[in-house]
């Protein structure tokens, strides 16, 4: 049994087109991993049978929209039927001299009530469970019961899901992709909000730690495995050049955020040829010296498109723990370093300034040639195709 969130909540038309690409999402994760099934939606809804409920059930659980997954028996609606097989659950996981609860739920069922339906699957696991008794604030042991017209569910057990929109449902951003923490946790949460992703790399080439490249392979794969069934695609763009002038021709100490100027126009540019309507970041407030809230609006100014945040408001013991949740956090001693950022970077660099250290070095044409440098890598299902 799949549960559904906030599309619940969103108008008729719209709920219909959002169930209709939940399901469409479902069916090509169990597809991608080879798990036969047969699919129902009712009203709150959806059921999926199969032969492996439980590879099921952890496949579902991994799926953008769905917040929660219960492998259930199903019977019919009689009080009877459901009391007993409720009780035959509970015979095998429930033991003597334990408390248990039961949670009752009907909905489209005539001739009892929810907490008829509790009292009898309550009684009846008294009886096949002898010595047991009934706790309904903590108990040891929580059963559920659903009598709904299609059928009744019984359940003992929930994996959360991650919730959210159904991707695909928002349109295609691009996120720029970077070997650290921050960035696949930007993009796995504007990925929960519906958002398909296209994601950029901007190689440092010399100027980079050599674990980097691979890191972001990493960070490619794993998230491809939140969107099983869809392809993922990563522009990678040589940005040796951009890093040989600023190295040459700025002045140090605004070289972060003139770098963080050339990415977001690379992004936007490659977002334009996508017909992405905006580009996702990991950057989050004070963080760093080019996260100041100066610097922030500086480096705006050089994005014709949205730019999109998601972490902004975030700790970094927030980020990384999501990191380690989702399977993004990078492994330890890996040299993802920087070789250009400066000793004493500035923190409220003034437009004018930034404005004159990239006149010298050309940027424009730096941009445009990034864009022109840029090959595809592909992932489905975890794996570069």
């Amino acid at each position: 049994m799949v549960r559904y969130g906030e599309i619940f909540l969103k108008s008729g038309p719209v709920m219909r087109r959002f169930l209709s690409t939940l399901i469409s999402n479902i069916t090509k994760a169990l597809s991608a991993r080879g798990l036969a099934h047969r699919i129902e939606e009712h009203r709150g809804r959806i059921l999926v049978f199969g032969d492996d409920p439980a590879g099921i059930a952890e496949t579902v659980s991994r799926v953008f929209g769905v917040v929660g997954v219960s492998v259930c028996r199903m019977t019919g609606t009689g009080i009877d039927e459901v009391a007993d097989e409720a009780a035959a659950m509970a015979a095998g996981r429930l033991t003597t001299g334990a408390t248990y609860g039961v949670r009752a739920r009907r909905s489209g069922v005539e001739g009892y009530t929810s907490q008829e339906l509790a009292a009898a699957a309550g009684a009846a696991i008294g009886a096949a469970v002898p010595g047991s008794r009934v706790d309904l604030g903590t108990p040891d042991y929580k059963i559920s019961v659903e009598a709904r017209e299609f059928g009744a569910l019984i359940y003992d057990n929930r994996t959360d899901g991650p919730g959210g929109l159904p991707y695909g449902t928002q349109g295609q951003v691009v996120t720029l992709l970077s070997e650290g923490i921050d960035s696949p946790v930007a993009a796995w949460m504007i990925m929960k909000r519906g958002c398909s992703m296209a994601f950029l790399y901007i190689d440092s080439g010399t100027f980079g730690g050599a674990d980097k490249p691979g890191s972001v392979s990493a960070h490619h794969r794993r998230l491809s495995e939140w969107c099983m069934g869809h392809p993922v695609d990563l522009y990678i763009v040589d940005g040796q050049p951009f890093y040989e002038a600023l190295t040459a021709q700025a002045a140090p100490k605004y070289r972060c955020v003139i770098c963080k100027r050339y990415m977001l126009g690379v992004a936007c540019g490659l977002a334009d040829r996508l017909g992405a309507p905006a580009v996702v970041t990991g950057e989050s407030l004070a963080q760093v010296a080019s996260q100041t809230l100066t610097n922030l609006a500086v480096i705006d100014a050089a994005a014709p498109l949205p730019v999109l945040r998601p972490l902004i408001g975030c700790d970094k013991t927030d980020t990384t723990a999501i990191a380690s949740r989702i399977g993004t956090l990078p492994a330890a001693g890996l040299d993802l370093g920087c070789r250009v950022a400066p000793k004493h970077p500035a923190t409220a660099a003034s437009m004018a300034a930034v404005e004159r250290e990239e006149e010298k070095m050309e940027i424009a044409g730096l941009v445009s040639d990034a864009l022109d440098s840029a090959r595809i890598v592909r992932a489905l299902n975890g794996e570069i195709t």
